[in-house]
C-alpha cells in the first residue's frame, strides 16, 4: 500500500485526479461517503465543499465542486462529512445574502453559532399532509389578481423579454407578502449576472423589504456545481420558515432554466449519455426533486 493511501482513515480521503469542477477521492477500503454527502477540503483559500455524485470503485468517488478548484493538487486532504450539505435557517438569515453553501457573502456580519442548520436533501411531504385549498393569492396587482389569479400553496412561472420588468414585479410579490401576509420571501438567484444580483440587493434595501427576505445567489461566473445546489438551498430555508415556523412563505426562482442547464453541465463532466435533445438523463428526476417539495 502506497504511502499515500495508508494514513487514510475511514472518515477522510485524499484527491487523487482532478478534471474540472470534478474530482476524484480515495478513501479507505469499504469507508465510501454515500452519494450526496458533502466533502470539506481545506486549502490556504479556505475551505471547499463538493459533493458526492458516484463511487468509482471499492475506494473511489467522485465528487462535483461547489467552489473553483484552482490551485487545488492531488493528494490534498479531504474529510467526509457524514452528511449533505448544511445550511443556516430560521430568523438569523432573514435579510442576509447567502451562496449555494450557506456562506454570507453580503460583506456584513457572521451569523451566530447556534444558527439552526439544515441538510439541502430531503424528501418532499407525503401526499396526506399537502393542502389541496384553492385560496387566491392577492397580489394587489389588479390586472393579476383579475385575469391571472396566483393560488396560494401553488406555483406560477413568469415568462418576460430584458427590461420589460420583471424584476419590478417581483419586488411588487415580495411587498404583497410582507404587507399582506406577515410573511416572508426567499429568492433564489440561479445563473444570474453579479450586477443583476447586486441591483436587486440595492432595490430591497431601497423599499424596505430586505429584513423579511433572504437571498440565495449562484452567479453566473460560479461552477455549475454551485448553480445546480443553489435551488435546493433556497429550497431549504424556505421549508424552515413553512414547516417549522409555520409562516406564509413566497419562494422565488431565477430562473429554473438556468437549473437545467447548470443540471447539463455537471451531468456531462460526469461523462452521463446525455439525452436525445442533449439535456441530462435525469431531467425529469431532477426538476421533480425541485418542485415537488
Amino acid at each position: 500500500m502506497s504511502s499515500a493511501a495508508s494514513d487514510i482513515d475511514k472518515t477522510s480521503g485524499r484527491v487523487c485526479a482532478i478534471r474540472g469542477p470534478v474530482l476524484d477521492v480515495e478513501f479507505a477500503a469499504g469507508s465510501l461517503p454515500p452519494v450526496n454527502d458533502a466533502l470539506c477540503i481545506a486549502t490556504p483559500t479556505g475551505m471547499h465543499i463538493a459533493e458526492v455524485q458516484s463511487h468509482v470503485d471499492a475506494r473511489t468517488v467522485r465528487a462535483v465542486a461547489l467552489q473553483t478548484t484552482s490551485g487545488l493538487a492531488r493528494g490534498v486532504h479531504v474529510e467526509a462529512t457524514g452528511a449533505a450539505i448544511m445550511v443556516p435557517v430560521g430568523d438569523a438569515v432573514l435579510g442576509r445574502l447567502l451562496d449555494a453553501t450557506g456562506v454570507i457573502g453580503d460583506g456584513g456580519a457572521a451569523l451566530p453559532v447556534d444558527v439552526p442548520l439544515r441538510p439541502i436533501h430531503r424528501q418532499p411531504p407525503p401526499l396526506d399532509v399537502q393542502s389541496t385549498a384553492t385560496t387566491m393569492f392577492e397580489t394587489g396587482i389588479k390586472v393579476i389578481d383579475l385575469l391571472a389569479p396566483l393560488a396560494q400553496g401553488g406555483k406560477a412561472a413568469m415568462f418576460g423579454g430584458a427590461g420589460v420588468g420583471k424584476t419590478v414585479l417581483v419586488m411588487e410579490l415580495i411587498n404583497a407578502m410582507v404587507a399582506r401576509y406577515e410573511g416572508v420571501s426567499v429568492f433564489a438567484g440561479i445563473g444570474e449576472r453579479s450586477r443583476e444580483g447586486h441591483e436587486l440587493l440595492t432595490d430591497m434595501r431601497t423599499s424596505g423589504v430586505i429584513a423579511k427576505t433572504v437571498l440565495v445567489f449562484g452567479q453566473m461566473n460560479e461552477p455549475p456545481g454551485a448553480r445546480w445546489r443553489v435551488g435546493l438551498t433556497a429550497l431549504t430555508i424556505a421549508e424552515y420558515f413553512r414547516d417549522k415556523q409555520k409562516r406564509n412563505v413566497l419562494l422565488l426562482m431565477d430562473n429554473v432554466f438556468r437549473f437545467v442547464q447548470a443540471g447539463s453541465e455537471v451531468s456531462g463532466l460526469l461523462g452521463r449519455m446525455p439525452s436525445r435533445v442533449g439535456y441530462q438523463p435525469t431531467l425529469a428526476s431532477e426538476v421533480a426533486a425541485l418542485q415537488e417539495r
